[in-house]
């Protein structure tokens, strides 16, 4: 069971996939859709979009914004173990929650993360896992300093932090321009986003801007750094010139 902290600020809901997710009181807002589901969600808007993308490549760095429950993070591992992927990976995850990672080791996740429950254990208790295919570490604290710091070139961006409206300085412009500072050439980023400024952040920072869809999903984001083929292309030079009052998100306009 969580401490009293943690029941005091959050609240566990049940997700119409059946997963659990936790209502963050302090962001006003569940930390998955309740409609998508917690799993079904990271699988089908972040881990398949991801692999299927990059899955001529060997070894994978991931930067998973932001940790939070981690379901974006186990839901990788899950699905590589249950389609016996050689791929390696190494995952950096910012998080600013500590006493709620620490607390993952007696949250009620899916039958599907049975046989990983060894490394959510480490995880919640070393905020660190390392064996001969994956490597796991959270970074604790306020990931607009953390990122800039990031040595590894990051091959794939999971942008999955609190919504715009609620936690911006993770979604401006500038913050994608210290993403992109730390990404391979051909990087993706997925997103739930679909809004018109974070598309725009996106694109002013090199990214070309995709549609994703899948099976009983409602659609989100894809972002690459290199055009691919065989993907929803969005024209935003054409989006501009049609919604020429829109904008991206800037840092001046949250910061007090």
């Amino acid at each position: 069971m969580y401490n009293e902290t943690i029941r005091a600020e959050k609240e566990v809901v049940l997700c119409e996939d059946g997963t659990n997710t936790l209502f963050s009181k302090e962001f006003d807002e569940p930390y998955h859709s309740t409609k998508d589901g917690a799993l079904h969600e990271s699988l089908e808007k972040h881990v398949k979009p991801a692999l299927a993308l990059t899955k001529n490549k060997i070894q994978l760095t991931i930067l998973d914004i932001c940790f939070g429950l981690g379901y974006n993070t186990f839901s990788t591992l899950y699905y590589i173990k249950k389609y016996k992927l050689t791929t390696k990976v190494h995952i950096l995850s910012p998080e600013f929650d500590e006493e709620l990672v620490r607390s993952l080791n007696t949250f009620d996740y899916p039958s599907e993360f049975e046989n990983i429950k060894h490394i959510i254990k480490a995880i919640s208790q070393d905020l660190y896992y390392e064996d001969e295919q994956f490597r796991i570490e959270i970074l604790l604290g306020d990931a607009r300093k953390s990122i800039p710091q990031i040595k590894e070139k990051i091959d794939i961006v999971y942008q999955d932090a609190f919504s715009p409206a609620h936690n911006p300085l993770l979604w401006t412009t500038e913050y994608f321009k210290d993403v992109r500072a730390i990404c391979k050439e051909d990087a993706i980023l997925t997103t739930y986003s679909t809004a018109a400024a974070i598309r725009l952040g996106l694109y002013e920072n090199g990214f070309y801007i995709f549609v994703h869809r899948a099976e009983m999903m409602r659609y989100s984001t894809v972002a690459s750094l290199k055009m691919r083929e065989g993907l929803e292309y969005i024209d935003m030079e054409l989006k501009k010139e049609r919604n020429p009052t829109a904008r991206s998100m800037r840092d001046k306009d949250y910061n007090e």
